[in-house]
């Protein structure tokens, strides 16, 4: 089987793919939001925000997201001139979540630039599951599936022997919130992740989008551990963005905040990207929620403890 000379990845969990299954060097273009590993940020830049979510607050970002997608617009944009200069033979998307990447309607206009039409694989993962089956996907396009079926049985193995570990311990109550302005729950496999970790947060929709939810419902569900992890951050801009939780009604109340379990993580390379990572965001979970048992022997900069 050969192998696709030329790849575009269009969002960084297909990119971190590509560098799990050894295809870097057939990797020729990116999004401006691939960052890992390193080395990726020296590959062309395909894909850019249209939007400028560097400079705006989080209620801005929603709301500015909100209305464009309602618009039919896109939240990014492709680089049509430099997508026909890359001529690629195999392009990674996918149809989530419209603020995770480019919009199928802005990839079918940018492939008619093409003289020569590429592979597509789409990918749009609900679960831990999918996210495996996604990574296959991409091996057997890519013409190395022997190299999935290893990384997939080693990394089913490891859910396994955390869900092994926390079964006997005692379900503690989690929140984790995914956006803080407006508040947003976790959804997808962020839900199923807790659980092998040994949680429960019923106000998670696992297999689905995370939806703007209430304070009051946070309040009244009184979590022992609360997990900052808005979309699309990294651990330092996490920290920034929780200071605000503070002033929240009634949170110097929670048992989460009294028991000082109140935790920021990178939420982008743990949580909110559906690659290879999930697994080290499930074993951060655990050590999360059962410190006391389950070491944590990531980087010192996946999580800080935030006594707010």
């Amino acid at each position: 089987m050969a192998i696709a000379q030329r790849i575009v990845s269009l969002l960084p969990s297909a990119t971190e793919m590509v560098y799990t299954l050894g295809l870097e060097d057939h990797l020729v273009g990116v999004t401006h939001e691939c960052d890992y590993p390193a080395s990726v940020k020296s590959k062309p830049v395909v894909v850019r925000n249209a939007v400028p979510v560097e400079t705006m607050t989080e209620s801005e970002i929603d709301k500015a997201v909100s209305e464009r997608v309602q618009a039919g617009l896109s939240v990014y944009q492709i680089d049509e001139i430099l997508l026909q200069q890359l001529a690629p033979d195999l392009i990674l998307v996918q149809d989530l979540c419209d603020v995770c990447a480019p919009s199928g309607n802005e990839v079918s206009r940018a492939l008619k630039v093409l003289s020569k039409t590429p592979e597509i694989v789409h990918l749009s993962p609900k679960s831990l599951a999918g996210i495996l089956e996604n990574l296959r996907e991409v091996a057997q396009a890519a013409g190395c599936p022997e190299k999935a079926e290893r990384w997939i049985k080693e990394t089913s193995e490891r859910l396994e022997n955390i869900a092994a570990v926390t079964q006997p311990l005692p379900r503690r109550r989690v929140f984790c919130m995914e956006w803080l302005d407006p508040v947003y729950c976790s959804g997808h496999w962020v839900p199923e992740m807790v659980k092998i970790a040994g949680g429960i947060d019923e106000l998670a929709r696992q297999g689905s989008d995370s939806v703007r939810i209430s304070w009051n419902d946070v309040l009244a569900w009184a979590p022992e551990v609360l997990i900052v992890m808005p979309c699309g951050c990294h651990l330092e801009k996490v920290v920034e963005l929780a200071a605000k939780l503070a002033t929240f009604p009634g949170w110097s109340d929670l048992p989460a905040v009294r028991q000082q379990k109140v935790f920021a993580v990178d939420a982008n390379a743990y949580f909110a990207r559906p690659g290879p990572r999930v697994v080290d965001g499930a074993e951060l979970l655990s050590h999360l929620i059962h410190p006391e048992i389950i070491p944590w022997r990531g980087p010192e900069t996946a999580y800080r403890n935030l006594n707010i």
